[in-house]
């Protein structure tokens, strides 16, 4: 047997439906596309309201469930991602240490970080320890895919997302491009196992560096 022969002893492809004259006028389905948004106008413009906007909780659903923004506002959850934001220190100062983990996490390059140096004379325990701050740091919102992994990328829980609020509307673009003096707001938050709460200064501990393998308490 040879292959056209076998080829046309397969079963057939499923035949294309055909449609009949007042199918393919349309009529009839726009008729009927009309009639649904007429129900639903007539519905919302006669039935009660319900104030209650959770989805889950309403009465019943010949209700509309409406809210007059901005007089009413629905409540952002808890995961809720809002714009981003420096976390300040106690003193005022940032509490990034310009490590670039967050600009390497992020999928769409939004963040830009230029890193600098406290002076080694701080009068600043924090800044003492510390060392290095973002003399630049810039995001783009516009870029931003709001993914929330350069807050899980950073290691002093110095950036967040918890504002809960969108992006103000602008009418140029470099207006939303966030600077540093932009996203330092907030409250400012310290964590017990911050380094600067255990050491003065950024210079090497006393106490001898184990190896790897080395259990402390070993007498080599």
């Amino acid at each position: 047997m040879s292959h056209s022969e076998s080829h046309s002893e397969s079963p057939s492809e499923t035949p294309k439906k055909t449609y009949d004259f007042w199918e393919r006028l349309y009529i009839p389905e726009l008729v009927k596309g009309v009639a649904i948004t007429t129900r639903h106008f007539l519905r919302n413009l006669w039935s009660e309201r319900d104030n209650n906007t959770e989805v889950l909780e309403r009465k019943t659903k010949s209700l509309m469930a409406t809210v007059e923004y901005p007089e009413q506002r629905v409540p952002y959850p808890p995961g809720y991602r809002g714009k981003h934001r420096l976390v300040p220190r106690e003193d005022g100062k940032p509490r990034c240490v310009a490590c670039y983990m967050c600009a390497t996490a992020c999928p769409s390059q939004c963040i830009y970080i230029e890193a600098g140096e406290y002076a080694a004379d701080d009068a600043n325990t924090a800044s003492r320890v510390i060392e290095k701050y973002p003399a630049v740091f810039i995001i783009d919102t516009l870029r931003c895919v709001v993914c929330g992994l350069c807050v899980e990328a950073c290691p002093k829980d110095a950036l967040r997302m918890d504002t809960c609020a969108h992006v103000s509307p602008e009418l140029e673009r470099n207006a939303f491009v966030y600077a540093k003096e932009r996203l330092l707001v907030g409250e400012p938050v310290e964590h017990p196992s911050d380094a600067w709460r255990h050491r003065q200064n950024s210079a090497e501990p006393l106490h001898a560096h184990k190896e790897a393998h080395t259990r402390i308490g070993d007498g080599h």
